[in-house]
């Protein structure tokens, strides 16, 4: 069976001690004052309301190939294509080799617009913290397949401590259980199993009924049809993260819209 994790990972850790060797901390670090905060207002859902919607920046994935062509502008573009469509958040995957992405991805995206902005990497090391922050971030992603329980919990503080808030995303009932010991207040599940790339709703659905109220629940992957976004508002999801199908629209915008409707 293809195993499309463990590869990115070991990339990602050499990729890193690349970064601890080149980089030096940055003299003046921008105000994080109330970013985790703003996170967390834009994506609890209140009673009677629609989920939220993180709108993904990703110009292409290991397993869909490329997505969209690069257009010189498109980033600022897009994130406002996505607000003004009513996204409550923005996603950007900054990953480079795997996903066509970069930190300065982030960085434009946060030039554009003021919705927080989800740093989505494969995060393993405080340095892609710091990272993230220097760029604009409000959150940052953790995937508990990708760190021992101990580092899980280390890299949660270390996300606190930089005054954004941490998104710890899980893809079955065991991993929804790690997740859940965590001081995360956001938790996701992950449709898309990060081993195999394959999308499962059904294992989704289940594990997002384990989170209970005073988290934030996301549901992450497989939303492409007024339908699936239908299904998914009627369980526990406060917010849904949709990337490929917003990516493939001509006016992300008017998707978006037509997802909501």
């Amino acid at each position: 069976m293809t195993d499309f994790l463990t590869p990115i990972l070991e990339r990602k850790a050499r990729e890193n001690v690349r970064r601890a060797r080149h980089t030096r901390a940055s003299a003046a670090a921008p105000d994080t004052t109330g970013r985790a905060e703003l996170a967390y207002r834009a994506l609890q859902r209140r009673a009677g309301e629609k989920p939220r919607i993180i709108a993904e920046i990703k110009r292409a994935s290991p397993s869909a190939g490329p997505i969209r062509p690069y257009v010189r502008g498109d980033i600022a573009w897009l994130a406002e294509e996505y607000v003004r469509g009513g996204a409550a958040a923005v996603s950007v995957l900054c990953d480079r080799k795997g996903f066509g992405g970069s930190v300065l991805d982030l960085r434009r995206a946060a030039h554009a617009i003021s919705a927080p902005l989800l740093f989505k990497e494969f995060v393993l090391d405080d340095q892609q913290v710091q990272l993230a922050r220097r760029a604009g971030a409000h959150m940052v992603l953790l995937i508990v397949r990708a760190l021992p329980q101990q580092r899980l919990y280390a890299m949660c503080e270390a996300v606190h401590a930089a005054g954004l808030a941490p998104v710890v995303e899980a893809a079955n009932a065991a991993e929804v259980e790690l997740a859940l010991r965590t001081n995360a207040r956001i938790v996701g599940v992950n449709a898309r199993d990060l081993s195999t790339f394959k999308v499962d709703p059904r294992v989704a659905h289940e594990a997002l009924r384990m989170i209970p109220e005073d988290r934030i629940a996301v549901h992450m992957s497989g939303v492409r049809t007024r339908d699936d976004f239908r299904e998914i508002a009627n369980g526990r999801a406060d917010a849904l993260l949709v990337g490929e199908s917003l990516m493939r629209a001509e006016q992300p915008s008017a998707k978006l819209r037509d997802l909501l409707a």
